[in-house]
């Protein structure tokens, strides 16, 4: 294939925004993101009733004010956002605006209480969650060479690459303090730091409240030698080729992104605290009240999903609270996730 079909050879960060966001962009399509992959929100209603109760926790640190903020980063289609709202307290729920942030066009019949929004809205009281956005929003990737100097990947649309110039600036200081190669050659990373500046964009959004993000995440005691770039399509990993055909995606170093005073949990431990767990009801349920039994063991089957081992229970929550107190756990740590 030719360099004029192919096009122009471009570092990651600037392939991946015109494949994701561009006018025919992979994000922009009419199926929106459920059509190809599933994320907690599709496993289950159980994910959306654990964030209405941190919203609900979240309405009781602020001291129940009269106007409650609810953000979804990401919103996809609504899916989040529509079911936190059903299952939040009436009481609440009429006190609650409600906040949609994504750049498709907002559905046709989305509930006419969430406001469809490009960008979350300035002074936010309340909580701003963010389920699987930070690892779409597109980085550059870095090669070590033959000399075991790092250098960005540059890529055609057609998937090929090749290695460009030396990685240098704020990128190459990055690198240092949050994925250091060790100088082997074929080693790659994904340079993070547009994630660091777009969630503290994002949390910055906050007057008082909370900003939860959630997603695939690693740390610094054990990033991926060969980075984790990745596509998906229809429900199958493939190839990531940023011709708009597929997601593009990247595990998150969550670790760099947090700011000070932040808690990090894996999904597990967060969904654990807000009271979702893969207990099974009691075996005796399902003589005296057996319609009953098969709901309960239905959601049990959903909770062990959200929290497995090797699964979604392994995503990082990150969750940086301005103004109130920790309102999920009573520790955490900078450096990796507390189960």
């Amino acid at each position: 294939m030719t360099a004029e079909a192919t096009g122009e050879w471009h570092g990651w960060r600037t392939a991946a925004e015109a494949a994701l966001y561009g006018p025919d962009g992979f994000y922009r399509r009419p199926e929106g993101p459920a059509g190809h992959f599933r994320t907690s929100v599709h496993a289950s209603p159980l994910f959306a009733a654990a964030v209405a109760r941190l919203l609900c926790r979240v309405d009781e640190a602020l001291g129940r004010p009269a106007r409650l903020d609810l953000v979804d980063m990401a919103a996809g289609r609504g899916e989040l956002i529509t079911g936190v709202l059903a299952a939040l307290p009436a009481e609440v729920a009429a006190r609650t605006r409600a906040y949609a942030v994504e750049i498709a066009d907002r559905p046709q019949a989305l509930d006419h209480r969430i406001e469809w929004l490009p960008e979350p809205p300035p002074r936010i009281t309340g909580l701003l969650f963010a389920n699987e956005w930070l690892d779409n929003v597109p980085v550059e990737v870095a090669e070590v060479d033959s000399a075991g100097v790092p250098r960005r990947v540059l890529v055609r649309r057609d998937g090929t690459e090749r290695l460009g110039e030396p990685v240098a600036g704020a990128e190459a200081r990055w690198l240092e303090r949050w994925w250091p190669s060790g100088g082997a050659q074929g080693t790659r990373a994904e340079i993070g730091l547009p994630r660091d500046e777009a969630w503290a964009a994002a949390a910055g959004t906050l007057d008082r409240g909370l900003a939860v993000a959630v997603d695939y995440a690693h740390w610094a005691t054990a990033r991926p030698p060969f980075g984790t770039l990745t596509g998906f399509r229809e429900g199958r990993e493939t190839a990531p080729v940023p011709d708009g055909s597929c997601d593009i995606t990247a595990h998150v170093a969550l670790d760099a992104c947090a700011l000070p005073g932040a808690v990090l949990l894996t999904q597990r431990a967060a969904l654990h605290a807000l009271g979702v767990s893969g207990a099974r009801p009691p075996l005796e349920l399902a003589s005296t009240r057996p319609a009953e039994y098969v709901r309960a063991l239905a959601g049990a089957g959903e909770a062990a999903e959200l929290t497995a081992t090797g699964g979604l229970g392994d995503f990082g929550w990150l969750l940086q609270s301005v103004g109130i107190p920790n309102v999920l756990a009573a520790q955490g740590q900078g450096g990796g996730p507390t189960d």
